[in-house]
């Protein structure tokens, strides 16, 4: 007697009926899966949108220095764009240059003190704005008039008011003294940019 079962018999049957039904749920998984992104909305699938910021920081000090500092960033398409810098400073020396940095606190318990070094979150040795290597809070000085007054509006690549290095909650600092870019040979210039203690600070906040 023949052994050979039949390709139509029972036990046959059974395995086409499993891979269909194998067959069918990868298929609606597949179709599930693209149904599912055609609807998601599109800012859970792609870089969510760009929304343009304005921050704002008063500053004071133990000096007669004082002034508020402006910053605003806006968009490239979903990208930010540079970060622009503007104010004004008064009760600065006449026709002088002060270091103008970005510090990494936020905390003024102890005046400009407490607010911490330069922001550097990426570890490099302190500059000159155009520098490729610097730290992220290096702005370099700002110049006042005979009067002693500082009006600036400038744009830096670095400085962000979003993102993982974004400078909100932290203060800006103006110096006593000039910031040498790290381009002097002082102990501290690689550093500090020699530039003297903290003559007025203001933390850094969302403006309206």
């Amino acid at each position: 007697m023949s052994t050979r079962r039949s390709l139509n018999g029972p036990e046959t049957q059974t395995r086409r009926s499993t891979s269909s039904r194998k067959a069918w749920w990868i298929g609606a998984a597949v179709i599930a899966t693209l149904v599912g992104y055609s609807l998601w909305p599109e800012s859970n699938i792609v870089q969510e949108q760009c929304t343009p910021l304005k921050a704002v920081a008063v500053l004071s000090g133990s000096s007669d220095v004082s002034g508020v500092v402006y910053f605003s960033q806006g968009c490239l398409g979903h990208a930010a764009s540079e970060t622009t810098i503007s104010g004004t400073i008064k009760g600065l020396d006449a026709s002088s240059s002060r270091g103008f940095h970005v510090h990494e606190l936020g905390d003024a318990t102890d005046g400009c003190m407490s607010s911490g070094s330069h922001y550097n979150p990426l570890k490099f040795n302190h500059g000159a704005p155009s520098d490729h290597k610097r730290h992220v809070g290096d702005l370099g000085n700002i110049k006042s008039n005979s009067s002693g007054i500082a009006e600036f509006s400038f744009e830096d690549r670095l400085l962000s008011l979003r993102g993982p290095f974004s400078i909100l909650g932290r203060t800006v600092v103006v110096h006593e003294g000039t910031d040498d870019l790290g381009k002097g040979n002082y102990s501290d210039s690689l550093t500090t940019g020699h530039a003297g203690g903290r003559a007025a600070c203001g933390v850094i906040g969302i403006a309206a």
